[in-house]
């Protein structure tokens, strides 16, 4: 597949349907393939579909059905990826494997003329983040899980590492067909010259940085915190995004919803940014790259997003979720001096 879209993306799980399981069939494929009877019900998702099943005994876990056009090598990329981290860090708050009766941990489920793979994971207790407010020990806790979270996968390898994703940073130059798609023209000029930035400030470096296998989606909705205590995390999922690419994309993907909401926009990354360094460093010239990538971190969000809810309107609200908040913070990153937001973030994180 090309690494620069030259169309809009039409091919792929991005301009698939998800699958349409009921929550009946789904019942019945637990009790099946895992020994467990109970009631399922169904989450929103995206690109796959989502289950929260929950026991007699009143125990919950995840269903994921995954999108039959998902290349199933970038599936289990990710089951690996869960197994791995569990492995090397068990108590980093992510979710588990369970296997089935036959111990595997995914099996291929065929329904409806198609395939797709089912895995079942535990399900994380707490509170969505986008759904509480904001505070510095929670942006100081996720940059240290972060981090952990990096660390645990740094030594993982997998033959579908590099596969290709429109939402990895470093094909940011991808995005520009997308822009035409963007209606008001002071906000495509404002996305045009964002991109026009990233190809002559980051992109001929990126090649250059430390890369490994990274989450590469830490945003408000994959983030769990605890009811008693919005400081502490006590859930990150979501593991569609993973891919190998530049680490310092990984915080840069995160950084960009540390935004704050009032005030300096920089101040809720800077802690953030900080937080993650002191559990492991960036090097110099990561830290002189985040502004653009935070800043190509949300010009993707808003050229895809505009996208694909003009492609699915019946899921506009979801697909569009993070996007107001994408468009306001290129809207405040457009005023500043990225020189120096480079020596504020140096200086904090070299400090470490």
């Amino acid at each position: 597949m090309s690494h620069v879209l030259t169309t809009a993306p039409a091919a792929g799980s991005l301009a698939t349907p998800s699958p349409s399981l009921t929550p009946s069939e789904v019942e019945r494929v637990v009790l099946d393939r895992y020994g467990l009877a109970g009631e399922a019900r169904l989450l929103t998702s995206e690109r796959d579909q989502n289950f929260r099943f929950t026991t007699q005994a009143g125990e919950s876990f995840v269903v994921k059905v995954t999108n039959p056009a998902e290349d199933r090598l970038v599936t289990d990329f990710q089951t690996k990826a869960m197994l791995h981290i569990e492995a090397r860090d068990p108590t980093l708050p992510v979710p588990c494997i369970r296997r089935t009766l036959l111990d595997e941990p995914a099996f291929v489920l065929q329904a409806d003329g198609l395939s797709m793979v089912v895995r079942m994971i535990t399900w994380l207790d707490g509170v969505p983040l986008h759904q509480v407010e904001r505070s510095s020990g929670q942006r100081r806790g996720l940059g240290a899980q972060l981090a952990r979270l990096g660390l645990a996968l740094a030594d993982f390898r997998h033959p579908a590492a590099d596969h290709f994703l429109q939402w990895d940073i470093k094909h940011a130059a991808g995005l520009r067909p997308l822009l035409s798609h963007i209606e008001d023209d002071r906000r495509r000029g404002l996305a045009t010259a964002f991109l026009d930035r990233f190809d002559a400030v980051a992109a001929p470096v990126l090649p250059t940085l430390r890369s490994q296998i990274v989450h590469n989606d830490l945003n408000p909705y994959n983030v769990l915190v605890a009811a008693d205590d919005h400081d502490r995390i006590t859930g990150i999922f979501d593991f569609g995004d993973l891919v190998e690419t530049a680490l310092v994309n990984d915080v840069a993907v995160a950084a960009s919803y540390q935004i704050s909401p009032a005030g300096d926009p920089f101040d809720g990354v800077v802690e953030f940014v900080s937080a993650y360094c002191s559990v492991r460093p960036l090097e110099e010239r990561e830290i002189a790259l985040l502004f653009d990538l935070i800043a190509a971190r949300m010009l993707t969000t808003v050229a895809i997003t505009n996208w694909r809810a003009l492609r699915y309107p019946e899921n506009r609200s979801y697909i569009l979720r993070n996007s107001p908040s994408a468009w306001d913070g290129l809207e405040r990153f457009a005023v500043l001096d990225p020189g120096k937001v480079r020596d504020r973030l140096a200086a904090a994180c070299l400090g470490n």
